[in-house]
């Protein structure tokens, strides 16, 4: 559960940065970012 804790945040500030930097991948970032947190919402044991 830690981790989970600490892996949404980085996550988001990343995906914040790249956003910024290249607007056009807005569309993909957000995809990933549902994908890893839907993972590690149906699958917490796969954080440790």
């Amino acid at each position: 559960m830690m981790y989970d804790l600490a892996l949404t945040p980085l996550v988001s500030l990343i995906a914040g940065i790249l956003i910024l930097i290249m607007p056009r991948l807005l569309n993909y970032i957000v995809a990933f970012y549902l994908i890893i947190i839907g993972l590690i919402g149906l699958f917490p044991g796969l954080m440790g």
